[in-house]
């Protein structure tokens, strides 16, 4: 089972993101381990999940769980647009030791309850027994999951465990607090009030950069901390988050170059700058 703060960590890549950069997954495990993040979800939004290939998205699933020290957490995204692709890494997560598989909403065709619930019962029945959590984040999906799509799933699916919800604000958060299910919340500025209502922990993109700041957050319910993510977020707004992630990262002596998948771009000069100074105005450099 997950807990605490979890990781949405960025995927290392190479030659302007056309291939992965295996040698910096090692490094970048350790920076968050030893930032006291509790584990990591690979390939998510911030891992640029979507735009890889499925034998990428494999191999770097593969990576993550290769450099891990005892302990540390790995959970898989294995959503993608078909439910047989999402069935495949699902699978594979189970076959290669993964924690755990999350599983997004896929985007473009507005599903309804009851396509959007073969697609989850599908994805937790290849993963299973391993704990399987349903990732909300209507913003990337397009639609918000059915309430009712989950409770069915808590009826059907034995192992899921838990949601991840990115939806701000709390109160299009709080409808997914079912009973039983373990919830992580993925805006980070909402972390103390839903750990104050109960919520387990947060799956969190910041932590990728700044993981002591959400493992303060989440173990300590800091509120520097709070103040710091508000920060964070606010003056990271505006730029392309993945590669203004990767940019703080390396400035953080992490060796993850600022590379991403297109259509994603990197940062103009302006840009990194900004970044740069969100990292200062938090004191990680």
């Amino acid at each position: 089972m997950l807990r605490g703060a979890i990781t949405a960590a960025v995927t290392p890549l190479a030659d302007g993101g056309r291939r992965l950069d295996e040698q910096a997954f090692g490094p970048l495990v350790r920076f968050l381990a030893g930032g006291g993040a509790d584990g990591l979800l690979a390939c998510g939004t911030t891992g640029e999940g979507v735009l890889l290939s499925i034998d990428e998205r494999r191999r770097a699933a593969e990576r993550f769980l290769e450099t891990r020290p005892d302990g540390f957490l790995v959970a898989v995204h294995a959503g993608a647009q078909s439910t047989a692709d999402t069935v495949e890494l699902a699978t594979h997560a189970k076959e290669i030791g993964a924690d755990a598989v999350a599983v997004i909403a896929p985007p473009y065709f507005p599903l309804d309850a009851a396509a959007v619930l073969d697609h989850l019962r599908a994805a937790a029945e290849a993963c299973a027994p391993l704990p399987f959590y349903v990732y909300e984040f209507a913003a990337r999906s397009g639609y918000a999951i059915p309430v009712r799509a989950i409770e069915r799933l808590r009826e059907e699916a034995p192992n899921l465990a838990g949601m991840k919800v990115s939806d701000t604000p709390w109160e299009a958060v709080e409808p997914y607090a079912l009973d039983g299910l373990d919830l992580f919340v993925g805006s980070e500025p909402l972390v103390l009030e839903a750990l104050g209502r109960g919520a387990t922990g947060a799956v969190s993109g910041l932590a990728t950069a700044f993981p002591e700041i959400v493992a303060a957050l989440v173990h300590d319910r800091s509120a520097e901390a709070g103040e710091h993510v508000t920060t964070l977020r606010q003056r990271l707004g505006s730029l392309p988050f993945q590669p203004a992630l990767k940019a703080i990262l390396g400035a953080r002596g992490v060796p993850v170059r600022p590379d991403v998948r297109a259509p994603l771009r990197a940062l103009t000069d302006e840009e990194l700058e900004t970044a740069l100074d969100a990292a200062r105005a938090v004191g990680a450099l």
